[in-house]
């Protein structure tokens, strides 16, 4: 079990009974120390479920998970990018933060609809109509 807090920012602290982790063997570099030691980290976090997060955030972060996200609203992050048992903790635990924040992050404000000028209306009439004219001057010639 994960017992320290994971904070995500100045409003957002997930509490250390909310993560689970789990070591497994991990591929990749690493000598007999792959073979012999679990390394990998699994990172769960049931964020369907979690009282730590507003509604509006979980479900964005759902959303951005993905394939994580299992059928029971449980995240799973896992971390094998380093050698460490530690290392990978926290890269694991620096992932969901960084999920969490993307998810945190204020909508985009809503598309302002514009109207092209009249000038560049113009324009693009003016040159359409040019392009028909070059294109009349590629058939046949009149044979008067």
């Amino acid at each position: 079990m994960a017992s320290d807090p994971l904070y995500i920012n100045d409003r957002i602290v997930i509490a250390g009974w909310e993560l689970s982790e789990q070591f497994v063997l991990a591929g990749g570099p690493g000598g007999q120390n792959v073979n012999k030691v679990a390394t990998a980290v699994q990172l769960f976090f049931n964020i369907a479920a979690s009282p730590s997060l507003p509604e509006r955030i979980r479900d964005i972060a759902i959303g951005l998970a993905g394939r994580k996200v299992s059928k029971d609203g449980v995240l799973m992050i896992e971390a094998n990018r380093f050698r460490s048992q530690d290392r990978n903790r926290e890269d694991a635990r620096e992932r969901l933060k960084a999920l969490i924040l993307k998810a945190a992050e204020p909508p985009p404000p809503p598309r302002r609809k514009t109207k092209p000028t009249r000038g560049s209306v113009e324009r693009r009439l003016k040159a359409k109509s040019g392009r028909g004219e070059v294109k009349k001057m590629r058939g046949r010639p009149d044979g008067d």
